[in-house]
């Protein structure tokens, strides 16, 4: 687990794919403790990302920090923003506004036609950064953190997220190109705004539309 800053508070790391963000063995906070050669350091998860999302996360170092950054999500006064490439050809920048509801028996959401008990708003802006053939690469801002949303609200238009197993038929060769690759909140203690970015890796289909 890389480790991107570290104070009494916080942490922040990069969330590898395929890893859980919740505290179990093997999950997020698990690989932060060993990353900070305590096993019994205080670590919670704030905010989670899917399992095959990789990216910035921060977590809290004790209650108070938890608490305080678990409100600025739920009044959002913390952002979120991610990367993705995506099959087709996006427009320069666009909001994407659905409602979204939960299958739990398939663990899939899916696209409401109209407003239903379970039935909750998703709103994200984006803009295309690049384009190359028929895949285009784009920044997303979260406004809501629905399950899914951002690979839902993409693949219910037909451009699904170059990687994606659930809610495509394509049989891409990678992990799914969606990367959470800035953070900005305030700091639980101190007051001060902090922003943390990191670009997605130099792997495909990252290197097939470069920013």
């Amino acid at each position: 687990m890389e480790l991107v800053y570290i104070d009494d508070d916080i942490l922040v790391c990069l969330k590898p794919a395929r890893v859980l963000s919740t505290d179990e063995p093997g999950g997020v906070p698990d690989l932060c403790r060993e990353a900070l050669g305590d096993p019994k350091a205080d670590v919670r998860t704030v905010h989670r990302l899917d399992r095959v999302v990789a990216g910035l996360m921060v977590l809290a170092r004790n209650a108070r920090a938890a608490s305080e950054l678990s409100r600025q999500i739920r009044e959002d006064e913390f952002e979120k923003e991610y990367q993705a490439v995506l099959h087709g050809e996006s427009e320069e920048r666009g909001t994407l506004r659905d409602l979204l509801g939960r299958d739990k028996a398939r663990r899939m959401t899916f696209v409401a036609p109209e407003p239903a008990r379970g039935v909750q708003e998703a709103v994200l802006d984006y803009r295309t950064l690049a384009r190359s053939e028929a895949l285009s690469r784009v920044q997303i801002r979260l406004h809501t953190g629905r399950t899914h949303q951002i690979r839902v609200q993409f693949a219910s238009r037909g451009m699904p997220l170059v990687g994606e197993r659930k809610y495509s038929e394509r049989n891409d060769p990678c992990e799914i190109a969606l990367w959470s690759c800035r953070l900005a909140f305030t700091h639980p203690r101190t007051g001060k705004r902090m922003v943390f970015s990191h670009e997605p890796p130099n792997v495909y289909p990252w290197t097939e539309v470069t920013a």
